[in-house]
């Protein structure tokens, strides 16, 4: 049994003083009991504590090209200008560079408040395209930095199958994605068991990179577990979508699978208001990623609409251009402020706090899409805090929901203090044992790339 005493904290029925949280060596809550004085042997964390956030999308190998497509090419650039960029980074990961790159921005993750990561995984094979002598690899290299720096992990083996609609031949730049159902399936028999801290699911791409049978084959064989899959992150893509199929991809995908509450649609940035109800009707959660999609130029989805349909959202750093659930969360609200004219779009109605309707939304139903029991301090979830610093200017003399609504709006200062992951404290006074030897080994990583 372990406890944490918390001098204030965010609870399911809201903001409580002097909370006492017992878990189990799994890293359950089995208590949380409010007013209690911190009793001996308790480890105490001061500030301000709210539930971990869950990230629900992640290319970990993109973090080493954070910053470095910003240079204006000869056309109009688009997602697809970046995506060359992206497609000659990863020609020169090997298993080593890919490693050191995860566990960075693992512990990235951690110090901003993240506390388990969905990891969209499509790089599986070596650089000439053929399989590693032990095809799960990089999938094992993926679980090793996580597990080296102490984040939940929801591993998403991807299904690529083609370069475009209408079952396009993968090109040799994508050679290393390059993956059959039965190829994903045969991987996920070759990891190790799920735990606490570690699960699994599959993610066809998207509906321009999986064909209609392959879909069906991977969803036949997929053990119980979430399903994510990029989905209407482009015009181009709706455009494509429409030309072979006669359909939205939204509205597609809603007709041909058994979309529900373990399903995680990526972006969902391009839908009309019929796929925005259809959508939020189905219980599936829609994954945002709002600072690669504003850095890709995709788009703004019509996100107030679906929230207003009961729709379910998440966050993911997607690309990691931010690695900051505060931000995401920030530009989420400040889109719609924008393409609407007016402000506390996402509150969720008169008297409510912005901040804390979009941490509480997004903590639950990133962790629904993660198939992890999280996002509440509650007995049940799995202990997973985030202890903002109550002493800094920022969020000085903020009580309740204000604290909140200043850690999201108030800027970009570090304002996490202190992050338990699956009960265990791995970032204390904002430091991770392995941050300097990680930050270290990145270096090294994105040297042996670039030289």
């Amino acid at each position: 049994m372990r406890n944490f005493h918390l001098p204030t904290a965010l609870l399911p029925a809201g903001w409580v003083t002097d909370v006492l949280v017992s878990c189990d060596a799994a890293g359950t809550i089995t208590a949380v009991t409010p007013g209690t004085p911190c009793p001996p042997g308790a480890d105490h964390l001061p500030g301000g504590a709210i539930p971990g956030m869950p990230n629900l999308h992640s290319h970990a190998h993109q973090r080493a090209i954070a910053g470095l497509a910003e240079c204006a090419g000869s056309g109009e650039d688009s997602f697809w200008t970046w995506r060359d960029a992206m497609y000659r980074l990863v020609g020169h990961l090997d298993p080593d560079t890919f490693q050191a790159i995860a566990t960075q921005l693992y512990v990235e993750m951690l110090r901003a408040g993240y506390t388990h990561v969905a990891e969209f995984h499509y790089l599986h094979h070596a650089p000439d395209g053929r399989p590693y002598a032990d095809p799960a690899e990089l999938s094992h290299r993926v679980i090793a930095a996580a597990a080296a720096a102490g984040i939940g992990l929801t591993l998403l083996p991807v299904l690529y199958a083609a370069s475009g609609f209408g079952g396009a031949p993968t090109t040799e730049a994508q050679r290393r994605f390059r993956t059959t159902p039965d190829w994903v399936l045969s991987l996920l028999q070759r990891l190790p068991p799920a735990g606490p801290m570690l699960g699994y699911g599959v993610a066809p791409h998207s509906l321009r990179a999986v064909p209609p049978d392959a879909l069906a084959a991977l969803l036949a064989g997929a053990p119980a577990g979430p399903i994510h899959i990029h989905v209407a992150e482009q015009p181009a893509e709706v455009r494509d979508c429409l030309a072979h199929t006669g359909q939205r991809p939204v509205a597609w995908l809603l007709d041909h699978a058994p979309v529900g509450p373990r399903w995680c649609l990526i972006h969902a940035t391009h839908m009309d208001p019929a796929e925005t109800a259809a959508l939020a009707a189905s219980g599936a959660t829609a994954g945002l990623c709002p600072t690669t999609e504003a850095n890709l130029g995709d788009g703004i989805p019509p996100l107030a609409a679906f929230q207003a349909a009961g729709g379910r959202f998440g966050i993911g750093s997607d690309s990691h251009i931010s690695v900051s659930p505060f931000e995401e969360l920030r530009w989420l609200e400040y889109a719609q402020r924008l393409a609407l004219g007016r402000r506390n779009v996402l509150s969720g109605g008169p008297g409510r706090h912005t901040g804390r309707t979009l941490w509480d939304t997004a903590a639950r139903h990133g962790a629904a899409a993660c198939v992890t029991p999280g996002g509440q301090i509650a007995p049940g979830a799995r202990c997973d805090l985030v202890v903002l610093d109550t002493t800094h200017p920022l969020l000085h003399a903020r009580p309740g929901d204000a604290l909140l609504d200043s850690a999201i709006f108030a800027g970009n200062a570090t304002l996490v203090r202190h992050v338990v992951a699956g009960g265990a404290c791995v970032v204390r006074d904002g430091r991770h044992p392995l941050q300097d030897k990680a930050a270290t080994q990145f270096m090294d990583a994105v040297s042996s790339l670039t030289s």
